[in-house]
């Protein structure tokens, strides 16, 4: 490899390089601390294994992948079940910041659904990986 090619490549393996480390870094620093809130969800949100569209009756879809939600916010009207399609490399959680609703860790190819009965504000994240969040508006 010529010497410009090396200066071109270099760069970029030493940024995926310190990406990798950091990934790791947070998943070994999530994995020792306590995710506390407790208890198992209000009856208004499931789990399920499968990997279908949205809940019949309309309804929402986030997809989580590479370590995001998407859309990171999403508008949605009352009486919306919204469903979280789980499509990545490892575990994630859908953690209401208000506790209330959580889904245990699920793996690719599940999904997690709530439904939104009041109007409101309603941020989330993964309680695995506290940087990923996103926003749920109800109207």
């Amino acid at each position: 490899m010529s010497r410009t090619a090396e200066a071109r490549v270099r760069p970029r393996r030493l940024l995926v390089g310190i990406i990798a480390v950091l990934a790791a870094l947070t998943t070994v620093a999530a994995c020792g601390s306590d995710s506390g809130g407790g208890g198992a969800p209000p009856a208004t949100a499931t789990a399920s294994a499968s990997s279908g569209s949205a809940p019949a009756g309309g309804g929402s879809t986030v997809e989580i992948m590479n370590f995001m939600f998407m859309p990171g916010s999403l508008t949605v009207p009352v009486g919306t079940t919204v469903t979280w399609k789980f499509d990545d490399s490892t575990d994630h959680t859908v953690s209401a910041d208000d506790n209330s609703f959580a889904s245990s860790p699920m793996a690719s190819g599940q999904t997690f659904t709530h439904t939104f009965s009041t109007a409101g504000t309603v941020a989330y994240h993964c309680s695995i990986h506290p940087f990923m969040k996103g926003t749920i508006i109800v109207k």
